[in-house]
């Protein structure tokens, strides 16, 4: 019997996007996607706005991953064991949302588990194709800072329909209004994999947005130029400037969640592989890039946290076709952070290293190994959305050299749509007995409040955390854990501001100090020439950090302090051999 061609072409269609827990959908495109990507016509999704519905495209802000979260959203696809684990560890800090197709079948398997799914934990029954929903599903974004919430829904990059709309379906569960970049003008494809936020407007992600959305695509839409992609960015998401970094060569799907993550305004936890293996100098490359011309949003170059990136189970690296074992995959869900993990040889240190970074945070490893294969991990099966009703805290950390009169100044923006009703610094030298309240005032910048701790004695650590009450009576802290997390600085010797200046070298207080990674020296010379720059430690051993050739004005050297021993150094600058200055650095570990 003859089977009609449509029928066979169904029968393929459904076997390409049928759930199969025995053979899933990698991250990247399978062999049959790439064949039959130029000819997918991809769905509408149903309840989707547009920018103009809404009367202007100003005032959107897209939300950062450490923001407060009301739910994590995953996909009940394959990798069971996985998925367990993950309601395990966020349902403590936030509702997860398991879009399945059958919630009975997924509570069987929790309770088998011995997950608890009775709180904070819900079922979404609806149509999906694949396990990859941090690249498919939702992105949170807020209208004029803290107002309103909004989901935004890019163009998925993959012809696969049922992940395509699940944006909207969250949407509708949630009550939320989805934008949609599906329309020319403003038609984008992108995914969440290759991108993220600092909150404040920044922005990163690989050149493959441009090649996705560029003249060159293969997903039949509008080819933008990347003032183009900019433009929708920023329409969108609020994001400028919007940085974007060469691909790497042997990560073969170009986002960036697999080798960094930002986890404050001002901090990347960026993968190392061993000098000069796989991806390692183009991570390096990038890095220099992204330090060398563009800065937090206070003009401060960002911090730096390196994270080991270990070969796999063969002891082979992704150049030599290993799997891209990766620790910066992680989740950040209020107070507990979820990373991957494949040995315990190397786990061990990759967990320390998050868990320095993040003080306070509940740290969580999770074994990756069976899935790290499909080019994904722990961050790229989860999306976070932000909560209804943020009380925003930013601050940007001190380094113990900018004491005023009446102390050390802590700045911070405090907000919240109902008003801010009070802000409090909180500041110990010994947070087992306690911490020590300062109301902090409204300043003349509109949302920051200013407080003030008392200069201590010469190598005094002092811990600090900020809280705000709304209007409505909501209350937060920053960093969330606090008064378990915190902010801290050491308070300098005196030496640290001696002989920092001569006639035409002028060098300014490095930072940040203590040091624990990539560190910024700011030199002001008045006539261009040779430069020396070097460290010297306290048996007078000196190593150099650059030595060439500076131009007249400000500049900045920068260098990677968790190459050198925990210790007090001095920083030595010199010139045409006749100006030298210096300042004292504190190296801490990591």
């Amino acid at each position: 019997m003859r089977i009609p061609a449509f029928l066979i072409l169904l029968c393929l269609h459904f076997a390409l996007f049928a759930q199969n827990t025995r053979d899933p959908l990698p991250r990247h495109l399978s062999q049959g996607e790439l064949e039959q990507v130029e000819d997918y016509i991809r769905p509408i999704p149903a309840g989707t706005i547009s920018l103009s519905s809404l009367g202007g495209t100003e005032g959107f802000r897209s939300m950062a991953e450490w923001e407060e979260l009301q739910a994590v959203v995953i996909t009940w696809t394959s990798f069971s064991a996985i998925l367990a684990e993950i309601v395990r560890a966020v349902r403590t800090e936030c509702e997860v949302i398991i879009v399945c197709n059958n919630k009975v079948s997924v509570q069987n398997y929790l309770n088998g588990k011995g997950v608890d799914w009775s709180t904070n934990v819900r079922f979404l029954e609806g149509p999906y194709n694949s396990i990859w929903v941090r690249d498919y599903g939702p992105n949170s974004v807020y209208r004029n800072d803290v107002d309103s919430l909004y989901l935004v829904d890019w163009i998925y990059n993959r012809p696969r329909p049922k992940d395509d709309v699940v944006p909207s379906l969250v949407g509708s569960f949630l009550n939320l209004p989805v934008l949609g970049t599906t329309t020319a003008p403003e038609d984008l494809v992108h995914t969440g994999g290759n991108f993220m936020s600092d909150g404040l407007g920044t922005a990163f992600s690989s050149n493959l947005v441009l090649q996705e959305n560029g003249p060159n695509n293969n997903y039949g839409f509008s080819n933008h130029s990347e003032a183009e992609v900019d433009e929708i960015m920023f329409n969108y998401m609020g994001i400028d400037p919007y940085i974007k970094m060469t691909n790497l060569p042997y990560d073969a799907i170009h986002h960036i969640d697999m080798h960094m993550k930002l986890i404050d305004e001002e901090t990347l936890i960026v993968g190392e592989y061993p000098a000069g293996i796989a991806d390692g100098p183009q991570i390096e490359a990038n890095l220099q890039y992204v330090l060398n011309n563009f800065t937090t949003k206070w003009g401060t170059p960002f911090r730096v946290i390196r994270v080991p990136m270990p070969p796999d189970n063969s002891n082979k690296y992704p150049h030599q076709g290993g799997d891209y074992w990766t620790y910066a995959n992680a989740l950040i869900a209020n107070r507990t952070v979820i990373v991957p993990t494949y040995a315990l040889k190397y786990d061990t240190t990759a967990l320390r290293i998050w868990r320095e970074a993040m003080p306070g945070y509940t740290v969580t490893g999770i074994n990756c190994e069976s899935i790290i294969p499909l080019s994904g991990a722990l961050h790229c099966i989860t999306k976070e959305v932000g909560v209804n009703d943020p009380l925003r805290i930013v601050h940007q950390r001190i380094d113990g050299f900018q004491s005023t009169p009446d102390g050390y100044e802590i700045d911070a923006i405090v907000q919240h749509r109902s008003g801010i009703q009070s802000s409090t610094l909180y500041y110990s030298t010994d947070t087992l007995s306690g911490y020590t309240a300062v109301p902090m005032t409204a300043s003349m910048e509109e949302g920051h409040y200013i407080g003030y701790i008392p200069v201590f004695t010469e190598g005094t650590e002092v811990f600090y955390y900020v809280a705000g009450e709304a209007v409505s009576g909501k209350t937060q802290v920053r960093p969330m854990t606090a008064p378990h997390g915190y902010w801290s600085f050491t308070v300098p010797e005196s030496t640290a501001i001696d002989a920092r200046s001569m006639s035409g070298l002028t060098l300014q207080p490095a930072y940040p100090n203590p040091a624990r990674a990539i560190t910024c020296i700011p030199i002001k010379i008045q006539e261009g020439g040779p430069l020396q720059v070097s460290l010297v430690d306290v048996m007078g051993r000196q190593v150099n950090v650059f030595d060439g050739y500076a131009t007249q004005g400000e500049q900045n050297v920068f260098f990677d302090a968790s190459r050198f021993a925990p210790g007090t150094y001095q920083i030595v600058a010199s010139t045409q051999g006749k100006m030298r200055v210096h300042q004292t650095l504190i190296i801490q570990s990591r």
